[in-house]
């Protein structure tokens, strides 16, 4: 895969692997757009980041969704490559019916309908151009659902992620666009604090730095690796 004069929509790109990725795209010679939530976080990452543009935008919010498509038709026309990365993490006890659910954000329309709907929204733009490739950030528990019972929901929307990603793939070949699976450990980021915290591993010298991540991943993607997946750094 071609590396550089890339147009590329990072979502959920101002923080976390979202913002390593831009890092990493934009010391390349990409052209990058960010969207996010928090417009502090946007503008901080503006101005490390000369020339990126961003948009604020929640990507589970259908008029946000369509906000985003019209202005990437207009203010950022040549994207050929779509970064579904935005996502979140709760810890969800089952035994207390839907009140977990309802006390915070909705991981499945977070980290698999949006996805979804972006996907569908930009594959007749990405059809047919050069080096044209949907991205998916999934995890590696989605693979794992036994690793850890409190997180229910997270396991079982990036396992979601996973099979529509294979799916995806299948189907868009024919008209050019690639189609890339990320699959992380865990990494250093401000993904679930509350949980991490309750379970002693927000601050693990095993969690990987989500810019060395990055860098490891997309080196494998560049080789042609459709599924990137790295296993678990040990540190001392």
């Amino acid at each position: 895969m071609k590396m550089n004069g890339n147009a590329i929509l990072i979502t959920g790109g101002a923080s976390g692997i979202g913002f390593s990725m831009a890092k990493y795209f934009h010391a390349r010679g990409n052209s990058i757009l960010i969207c996010g939530r928090r417009e502090d976080r946007l503008a901080e990452a503006a101005k490390e980041l000369p020339g990126i543009q961003t948009i604020k935008c929640d990507v589970v919010n259908p008029s946000d969704r369509s906000a985003l498509f019209s202005y990437v038709q207009n203010s950022f026309p040549k994207i050929n490559i779509l970064i579904n990365n935005a996502g979140i993490q709760r810890d969800i006890d089952l035994t207390k019916g839907t009140t977990d659910f309802e006390n915070g954000e909705n991981e499945i329309r977070v980290n698999l309908e949006a996805p979804v709907f972006l996907s569908a929204l930009f594959t007749p733009v990405l059809a047919g151009r050069e080096n044209a490739a949907i991205i998916n950030v999934s995890s590696g528990l989605a693979f794992m659902p036994d690793y850890s019972a409190g997180m229910p929901i997270y396991h079982t929307t990036k396992a979601g992620l996973h099979a529509f990603s294979v799916v995806q793939r299948r189907q868009l070949a024919p008209i050019g666009i690639r189609v890339i699976e990320i699959i992380p450990p865990t990494v250093k980021s401000e993904l679930n604090p509350e949980g991490r915290r309750k379970r002693n591993v927000a601050d693990s010298p095993h969690l990987m730095p989500s810019d060395e991540f990055v860098e490891k991943a997309l080196t494998k993607m560049e080789q042609d690796e459709d599924e990137i997946r790295l296993e678990q750094i040990r540190r001392s």
